[in-house]
């Protein structure tokens, strides 16, 4: 039996070094494992790179992985040229400047891509290899965006969720990546999609909409074969563990050792890792300008910059490092002297205890990165530092300003605010700290990492939920074979078939949706086994030039006209007057709407906006119908909305009047009706509850089936053709 619940991740929670007896295996503490270690009493499988190439194992990969299975993990081993196209290419050199706004950095080449691609599958079918069919899998990050794709596919029972944890770039940032769509393909593929922000979800659901079309309500978004759900989770601390942090000994030395260093002069802090989207040059600058327009301020301050190492081989950082040690070098040689040093420099990162005293011991924290997903080093801070002591100077562009409003929030790219608010934390009255921290502190307090984790899972297990009530509906198993049986057994079956959406795909002009070779023989197939009704808005033209040769009942605009010969027919004494009142105005919300245009067909006006902006495009069309309302009820007609087109015509006309009159005039003892959109649903409701009805696709629907898409139903309708024919003796 595989694994219940996986989390995958870029790295696993163990750090893996060689050494002369062999390899040392050294778990992490904090970050997701703690989050995790509360939260389930299932064993929990860490899926991760163990941090080293596949070349240090040397024939050693059954030992290694072996401890780490002993620790809970299961090791995806990368060489160095897979870590160089997947790690240092595409994820830092691609992904990290792009999603933090730093086109000028970003790369975008095509082996980085294709060695990207390769790694994320590696990670899904090592998932696929060890987890249930129906396991929970958490995947974690940009370095795997693909991973819920090309998981869905492997186990597509599975439930998987996906956390974010840098930022979602705008669309108009996001667009410029030429492997755009393939990222959104792939995290669609999971069932539940995390962000910090709703500014991240925001920008998510924006791309979603323009660049595949995809709308959402409330965070859900539907597609063709599932529905998938956006929504806001800010990861948090271990609040307790820094709020009590001063308790522990080894804490409480290192304060005593600062108190001593540092002696009554006021700590500024700033703790990062050392990445250019951190702001740590303008930080610096701007200590500079503090000092040298404040010179009270001097001998009074001391700044401790810890620059933890990151990514050292990558050109950009590499850059980072000498800018940051050629500014520390100026400042202090400037502004100096023998008994007092402005910035004290430590370039490496810091265990718990240094940490944690820095944070109780500091007055003022400067955390003012350029762009940061979250930034924890903001809340650690809060929860350590003494309520009536320490000021949080945050960025405007940290995820984490959206929770800690109380802090002094800055533009870090303003060196002014920079400057002046570093001189306001410095000054900022006893009470007016107390007040801001006890309400940051509060809510630290009550949403903190594990409670961060139950609300991802509860959301997860809830959209399971929504997801197994689409499935439960799905034409399988005992269903598929009820049906197929009728089928076999009736003698006089009919089929009403809907054809945009259900028999083809949708392209960007109606009239490019022509049917291919492959359709027309299937339809003229089964037009031999049954009446087969090809019923769909499109005008009457567009079909006969289309179907006209085919032994099929042809339907055009939902039910005006009817071709049961070689001639048109109307089913109905309908007047087309009304169209000089109502023209006018489509035409002049498409002159408003770049990309729109109006489809005249004989018996009803159609507003196109598949071409048009997306967002711009639902904007107008919802002001359009609001537009339209109180004229068209007086008017006797209706607006009836389909994929993303609205379409105006008399009230007494739908799928369903039409279908009920054909039955009225056969007696048919097996009826199946396939549609994908609302124009379907009139049809649907019309027919007799033992009829045999069918959603393409996702959405609320009267049908008592549903199948994915396109491909599915035409296929299932194949398999009709096949078993009716298998079943019936002599030529078909």
């Amino acid at each position: 039996m595989g694994a219940k619940f996986v989390l995958v991740a870029n790295r696993l929670p163990v750090s893996v070094t060689r050494t002369e007896e062999g390899f040392s295996f050294k778990p992490s503490v904090g970050g997701l494992a703690t989050a995790l270690s509360s939260i389930s009493t299932e064993k929990i499988l860490w899926v991760g790179w163990p941090g080293l190439p596949s070349e240090e194992f040397s024939g050693n990969k059954e030992e290694v992985a072996r401890e780490l299975q002993a620790l809970g993990c299961h090791p995806v081993c990368l060489s160095r040229q897979e870590i160089e196209t997947f790690y240092h290419g595409f994820a830092n050199r691609t992904l990290w400047p792009l999603c933090h706004y730093f086109l000028q950095y970003t790369v975008f080449d095509p082996d980085y891509w294709e060695g990207y691609r390769q790694v994320n599958r590696r990670y899904a079918e090592t998932v696929a290899e060890l987890a249930d069919e129906e396991a929970v899998v958490w995947v974690h990050d940009y370095q795997l965006f693909l991973v819920p794709g090309l998981l869905r596919k492997l186990l597509p029972r599975a439930t998987i969720g996906f956390f974010l944890h840098i930022p979602f770039p705008s669309y108009e940032v996001f667009r410029v990546l030429p492997w755009r769509r393939e990222i959104l393909e792939g995290l669609l593929g999971a069932d539940l999609i995390g962000f910090h922000t709703y500014e991240y979800a925001r920008h998510f659901l924006s791309s979603l909409r323009r660049l595949l079309g995809y709308e959402h309500q409330l965070g859900l978004v539907t597609t063709e074969t599932r529905a998938v759900k956006v929504e806001v989770f800010p990861i948090s601390i271990d609040y307790f563990k820094f709020a009590r942090a001063a308790e522990d000994p080894e804490v409480q030395a290192r304060i005593e050792a600062l108190r001593q260093e540092v002696g009554d002069r006021r700590l500024i802090l700033s703790v990062d890792r050392l990445d250019y989207t951190k702001g740590i040059p303008q930080r610096l600058r701007a200590y500079e300008v503090f000092l040298e327009r404040y010179p009270e301020w001097r001998e009074q301050v001391v700044l401790v910059l810890v620059g933890v190492p990151s990514r050292t081989e990558v050109e950009h950082y590499q850059e980072l490092k000498s800018e940051v040690d050629q500014l520390i070098g100026r400042i202090n040689g400037r502004f100096g002297t023998l008994s007092w040093t402005p910035v004290h420099y430590l370039y490496r990162s810091l265990s718990f205890p240094e940490l944690a005293a820095l944070y109780w011991r500091a007055e003022v924290a400067l955390v003012t990165p350029l762009r940061d997903g979250m930034n924890l080093i903001a809340k650690e801070y809060v929860a350590t530092v003494p309520e009536d002591r320490g000021v949080l100077v945050l960025s405007e562009m940290a995820g984490a300003a959206a929770e800690l409003s109380e802090a002094l929030l800055v533009n870090p790219f303003s060196q002014e605010e920079l400057v002046t608010t570093l001189r306001e934390a410095l000054s900022l009255p006893r009470d007016e700290k107390i007040e801001r921290n006890r309400r940051m502190k509060e809510r630290l307090r009550r949403y903190d990492v594990h409670r961060w984790t139950r609300e991802f899972l509860a959301a997860l297990e809830e959209i399971r939920k929504l997801q197994e009530t689409f499935v439960s509906h799905q034409l399988v198993g005992g269903s598929r074979e009820e049906l197929l049986l009728a089928f076999v057994q009736a003698e006089r079956p009919i089929f009403f078939l809907d054809y945009d959406g259900t028999l083809t795909g949708f392209v960007s002009r109606p009239e490019r949706a022509a049917p291919d070779a492959a359709l027309r023989d299937l339809l003229s197939r089964l037009a031999r086994i049954a009446r087969v009704v090809l019923i769909s808005g499109r005008a009457p033209e567009i079909l006969g030039k289309w179907f006209g040769d085919l032994p099929l009942t042809l339907v055009a605009e939902h039910g005006v006209f009817i071709r049961e010969d070689s001639t048109w027919q109307l089913t109905g004494d309908y007047s087309n007057e009304w169209k000089e009142t109502v023209r006018p105005i489509l035409e002049l919300y498409a002159d408003r709407t770049p990309g729109a245009f109006v489809e005249e067909k004989p018996y009803s006006l159609v507003w196109h906006y598949r071409l048009a902006e997306s967002e711009l495009g639902e904007m107008r069309a919802h002001e359009l119908k609001e537009a339209l309302l109180d004229l068209v009820q007086p008017l006797g007609l209706m607006v009836l909305e389909g994929r993303k087109v609205l379409e105006i015509k008399p009230r007494e006309i739908n799928k369903g009047v039409i279908a009920r009159r054909l039955l009225a005039e056969g007696d048919y003892d097996f009826i199946l009706a396939m549609g994908d959109d609302w124009t379907d649903e009139y049809l649907f409701e019309a027919l007799p509850p033992e009829s045999f009805t069918v959603k393409i696709g996702y959405g609320l629907t009267r049908a008592r089936f549903r199948l994915e898409g396109v491909a599915e139903a035409r296929r299932f309708l194949e398999e009709l053709w096949q078993k009716k024919t298998s079943s019936t003796p002599g030529p078909s």
